[in-house]
């Protein structure tokens, strides 16, 4: 029998610290030309790293990879912002690198672009240039936007 992954639940300040953490850790560049949120869970990661930065141009690159809580064959993308120099100069941010699928997919994109997450899975960490915080692979990471949503409550079966 399959034992169920081990839920986490991650709230706000959480998550407000992780990325105050992860937006020190990439202070260290200096033309920052922009910020690519990956939809949708790193929308407010990403803002909140624009502001502690002072970037105020953010982009979103709108992708689809899971069905709830099951990873799909083949992604959707449903927006890829049209970037020069393959991306140089930009950060993606996510909130969370599982198997790097998501990642891999955006580094095809953007491979002059910097990578970071709030969280990193060993499958997905090589993907990824900063996380700040590395967590198991069987652990399930429940973030306070998706504490109301259909894949929290399917996640939580």
């Amino acid at each position: 029998m399959l034992s169920s992954p081990a839920k986490r639940m991650i709230g706000w300040q959480e998550v407000e610290a992780r990325s105050q953490d992860l937006a020190k850790q990439l202070r260290r560049f200096e033309e920052i030309k922009g910020i690519i949120a990956i939809t949708t869970g790193g929308m407010i990661p990403a803002c909140l790293v624009a502001r502690q930065l002072g970037v105020k141009n953010i982009q979103t690159f709108a992708i689809s990879t899971y069905d709830d809580t099951e990873q799909r064959a083949n992604a959707s993308i449903f927006h890829a912002p049209a970037l020069l120099d393959h991306g140089a100069g930009w950060l993606v941010i996510d909130d969370l690198v599982d198997t790097g699928r998501t990642l891999a997919i955006l580094r095809e994109h953007y491979p002059q672009a910097v990578y970071g997450c709030l969280y990193a899975k060993p499958e997905g960490k090589s993907l990824t240039d900063y996380a700040v915080e590395t967590v198991a692979q069987d652990t399930w990471l429940v973030f306070p936007w998706e504490i109301e949503s259909k894949t929290y409550e399917k996640a939580a079966a």
